[in-house]
C-alpha cells in the first residue's frame, strides 16, 4: 500500500512539471510574437504620366460619300440588229472616236439603197411635172390647152416636190441608221464591262445598254450634307478673303490613307431632299493616276475653323462612364486626383479638353487601374506619341 502511494505521488508531480513547462513555452512564444516587427507598407504604384498639350487645333467637318465619274455615259444600241463584234478591252481607257461595237450593216445598207432609189424615182416624177408646167403655161395663153389642165400639172408638180423631199428625208434617215451600226466612244474615259456579246440581237423595242464609259480625271466625290453643316460650309466660304484658294478639302480613302490631291467645292443641288433632310454636294478631285474609280467610298474633310490654344490629352488618359468623362491628375507631391472633364474634338490620338484641366497638369496614361483618388504614386513620363493636327 505504501509503495502504491509513493508511485501515485511521483506521477502527480511529473504531470505538474509538464504543465508548468507547457505554460512557460506558451509565454515564451507569445512574447516572441509580440516582439516580431510589423511588415513594411507597400511601395507606391508606378504610373506613366503625360503633360497636357496646348496648341492651335483646326476644326474639321467630316463627310462620308462616294465617287462618281465626272461624266458617266451609257452606250446604247440605237438601231435594231445583230451585234457583230466588240472592239475594245473591258476595263481600259478609250479615246473619243474609238470603235466600240459593230452591228450588222447589211440590212441598213439595203434600206439606204432602197431609199436612194425612191428618191431618184421621185426626182424623175418632179422633172416630168416641171416639163408639163413649162409646156402648158404658154399654151393656155393661146387657148391651146385648158386652164384646168395647167392647174392639174401644177398640182402634180407640187406633189412631186413633196415626194422628193420625203425621199430625201428617207435617204437621210437610212444614212443615219447605217451610221448607228458603228458605235464609237463619245468621250475619253474608262470603259466598263460589255453587257452584250457578239451574236445577240440588240435595239429591239428600246435602246439596249451595251456598256458605260466614265470620265474619271477629274472625278466627283458626292456627299449628302445636313442643313446645319451646309450653313457652316457656306459661312466658311463667305469668310475667306477675296482671291483665296478656296476651301481646304482633303479626302481619306476606304483603307484610311489620305488621297494626295486636294479637292474643290463643286455643284450643290438646288433643294434639300425631304426624305433624308440632306443636300447633295459635289467635290471635284484631280485623278491623274486613276487611283479613284466610280463607286468608291471615302471621307472628305473640310477645314471650317481654327481653335486657338486648345488643351489636348492622350485618348487613353480619358475614362468614359455613362457619357461622363474623367482623367486622373498627378499633383506636384505625387498625389492622384480624379477630375471630370468636358471633351471636344478628337485630334489623332488626343482628346481636346474643353473644361476641367489646366496647361500645367499631368495626366495618367498608364496604370489607371492601380490607383485611387488621393493615393501617392511614383510618376514616370510616358513615351511621347506621334502627334498630328487632324481633328475628327
Amino acid at each position: 500500500m505504501q509503495m502504491s502511494a509513493n508511485h501515485g505521488a511521483r506521477t502527480a508531480g511529473a504531470r505538474t512539471r509538464v504543465a508548468a513547462l507547457s505554460v512557460a513555452a506558451t509565454v515564451v512564444l507569445a512574447t516572441l510574437a509580440c516582439n516580431k516587427e510589423a511588415p513594411p507598407p507597400p511601395s507606391p504604384p508606378e504610373v506613366y504620366v503625360a503633360d497636357v498639350v496646348q496648341r492651335d487645333v483646326p476644326v474639321y467637318l467630316d463627310l462620308v460619300g462616294q465617287t462618281q465619274g465626272y461624266q458617266d455615259v451609257d452606250i446604247r444600241a440605237r438601231v435594231e440588229g445583230f451585234l457583230q463584234s466588240v472592239n475594245f478591252q473591258e476595263g481600259t481607257f478609250v479615246r473619243q472616236g474609238d470603235l466600240l461595237y459593230q452591228i450588222d450593216k447589211k440590212p441598213f445598207e439595203a434600206a439606204l439603197a432602197g431609199a436612194k432609189a425612191d428618191q431618184a424615182t421621185a426626182q424623175a416624177r418632179l422633172e416630168k411635172t416641171n416639163n408639163d408646167v413649162a409646156r402648158y403655161t404658154p399654151l393656155v395663153a393661146k387657148q391651146a390647152v385648158s386652164q384646168q389642165e395647167l392647174d392639174n400639172a401644177r398640182a402634180a408638180q407640187d406633189a412631186s416636190k413633196s415626194q422628193v423631199e420625203a425621199a430625201k428625208a428617207a435617204v437621210e434617215q437610212a444614212t443615219i441608221n447605217l451610221g448607228y451600226t458603228t458605235i464609237t466612244s463619245p468621250i475619253d474615259g474608262l470603259i466598263g464591262v460589255t453587257q452584250v456579246k457578239p451574236g445577240n440581237l440588240v435595239g429591239r423595242g428600246e435602246p439596249t445598254l451595251l456598256t458605260t464609259i466614265s470620265q474619271i480625271d477629274p472625278i466627283i466625290f458626292r456627299v449628302g450634307i445636313t442643313e446645319a453643316d451646309y450653313l457652316r460650309v457656306k459661312r466658311r466660304q463667305a469668310s475667306q478673303p477675296a482671291g483665296a484658294a478656296g476651301l481646304d478639302v482633303g479626302l481619306t480613302l476606304a483603307d484610311g490613307t489620305p488621297y494626295p490631291q486636294k479637292g474643290t467645292l463643286g455643284p450643290i443641288e438646288r433643294a434639300v431632299d425631304p426624305t433624308t433632310g440632306t443636300l447633295g454636294v459635289q467635290f471635284i478631285f484631280p485623278n491623274p493616276g486613276a487611283v479613284l474609280r466610280p463607286g468608291q467610298f471615302g471621307r472628305v474633310r473640310i477645314v471650317l475653323d481654327m481653335k486657338p490654344g486648345a488643351l489636348l490629352v492622350p485618348q487613353r488618359a480619358v475614362q468614359e462612364l455613362q457619357n461622363l468623362y474623367s482623367v486622373a491628375v498627378v499633383s506636384a507631391d505625387n498625389k492622384v486626383a480624379f477630375r471630370n472633364v468636358k471633351v471636344g474634338l478628337k485630334v489623332d490620338t488626343f482628346w481636346v479638353i474643353e473644361d476641367g484641366l489646366q496647361p500645367a497638369d499631368k495626366v495618367i496614361v498608364e496604370g489607371l487601374q492601380r490607383v485611387q483618388d488621393g493615393m501617392t504614386v511614383v510618376a514616370k513620363p510616358a513615351p511621347a506619341p506621334q502627334s498630328g493636327s487632324e481633328a475628327k
